[in-house]
């Protein structure tokens, strides 16, 4: 890869829970993780069913170093966690990120207690990789590796939940999921901190159809996130945490919906790569 190659790598695009079966093959069914290549770094976001796949796939490739943000720990967020076989590793060294917590619980606290009898068979303490937590608020500007700048903003969603804007090289890509949006508003602050990237990903859960019966779940549509990315100057709009109920045709018709009012917009996929 050359060392100024910007690239998204969607290994999980669902939300709530991991699908299968023929009618899945298409989208695919894991659950939220988003690789980040600024050049060498590799960044990665949540840590959902797909980060089983993404971590055997960094590791026959010789990654030895990662840094894993997470947007909020629900369950589909994180259930990938232990099975993520870098952190069994001695050669690896594996940095952990949140910053939805509110001061509640720091991110070390919640690894230990996902990560422990009864609901998984060993604790963290089982892992030979060396682990480092980092706590931050939201708002704060996170440096994880030279030259790469990530900010970060509250989105709307039960329990919390934080936005993050990669820059590097000059691009950027906004990572806003999971959100709920007002009705007819674009919000100004958000605009503010998506503005003028090359690519949005965000929480297209729902139709307009389905909004009215879905308020207070957290999630927005792609009609929504195709208004914000148009007023934002951002040429193409990543449709991400798919309905686990939403089968390929079913998605493929949402994508050419969306479509119509927006071209940039598309449904995405596991192992989709997207070169910024």
């Amino acid at each position: 890869m050359q060392d100024d190659t910007f690239r998204v790598k969607f290994w999980g695009v669902r939300g709530s829970l991991p699908v299968s079966g023929e009618q899945f093959l298409r989208y695919g069914g894991n659950t939220p993780c988003i690789e980040i290549r600024c050049g060498a770094e590799v960044l990665i976001f949540d840590a959902g069913s797909g980060l089983r796949e993404a971590g055997l796939s960094l590791m026959s490739e010789g990654v030895s170093e990662f840094d894993v943000f997470f947007t909020h720990t629900h369950y589909d967020h994180i259930i990938g966690l232990p099975y993520f076989k870098p952190i069994y590793r001695c050669s690896s060294a594996v940095r952990f990120w949140s910053g939805h917590l509110n001061g509640a619980m720091s991110t070390a606290e919640m690894i230990s207690d996902f990560m422990r009898p009864p609901w998984f068979p060993v604790g963290p303490g089982i892992c030979q990789a060396s682990l480092d937590t980092v706590d931050f608020r939201p708002g704060d500007t996170l440096s994880p590796r030279k030259d790469v700048s990530i900010r970060t903003m509250s989105l709307v969603h039960p329990g919390g939940c934080i936005g993050y804007r990669v820059d590097w090289g000059g691009r950027a890509v906004a990572l806003i999921y999971d959100t709920e949006h007002e009705p007819g508003i674009l919000d100004p602050a958000l605009l503010d901190f998506i503005a003028g990237a090359d690519l949005l990903v965000y929480d297209c859960t729902y139709l307009e159809s389905e909004m009215a019966a879905f308020r207070g779940y957290g999630h927005s549509t792609g009609i929504h996130g195709s208004r914000l990315a148009m007023a934002a100057g951002i040429p193409r709009l990543a449709m991400f945490h798919h309905d686990p109920s939403r089968t390929d045709a079913a998605l493929a018709a949402m994508e050419q919906e969306v479509q119509a009012f927006f071209a940039g917009a598309f449904a995405a996929r596991d192992h989709q790569v997207i070169d910024l």
